[in-house]
């Protein structure tokens, strides 16, 4: 890659990077994942980025390109293999309302992956409709009703309180 096309390159990651690994984190629930898929997103992104930096887009080429990675990562079988007989504990962040994070991640993570995506793109990274049907490669009549759907599905499963969210029996 010619060193000027590099240097944009390196800009555009570098002022998008936070956004990203959010974004991905909110997806996944897991920092780990969450690194694993932005890397893999920006070294696709970097092969190409002749392609990526034409698009009228850039913001959602990119954002389609790690929900894709998102969710074939989540198609992959050793996705669900747990090395072990326990899940090793986390350091909770130093932010405020951790409680009230955590039910909206794990009440996300009781929604399918599609109305998941919708919500996320929508709400947490402040897409309009078009944008995120662009992300997602959808119409926009698919965002709108992902969108419904998953909302209520939210509002269901975080009324139904940690307890049953946190078995798995809190699906609206």
């Amino acid at each position: 890659m010619r060193p000027d096309i590099e240097r944009e390159y390196v800009e555009y990651v570098s002022g998008r990077l936070p956004r990203l690994h959010r974004l991905a984190y909110i997806l996944c629930s897991d920092r780990h994942q969450a690194d694993d898929i932005v890397q893999a997103t920006l070294t696709s992104l970097y092969v190409d980025w002749h392609r990526a930096s034409g698009a009228d887009n850039i913001d959602a080429y990119v954002h389609r390109m790690l929900v894709r990675r998102f969710l074939d990562e989540r198609r992959r079988r050793w996705s669900k293999v747990l090395l072990g007989n326990f899940l090793p504990e986390q350091a909770a962040p130093a932010q405020h309302a951790v409680e009230e994070r955590d039910a909206l991640v794990t009440a996300l993570r009781a929604l399918p992956k599609g109305q998941r995506a919708v919500l996320v793109l929508r709400y947490f990274v402040d897409l309009s409709v078009e944008e995120t049907a662009d992300a997602l490669g959808c119409s926009a009549g698919n965002v709108k009703s992902q969108a419904s759907r998953g909302l209520t599905a939210l509002r269901g499963v975080l009324e139904a309180g940690p307890l049953r969210v946190a078995r798995g029996t809190g699906r609206a």
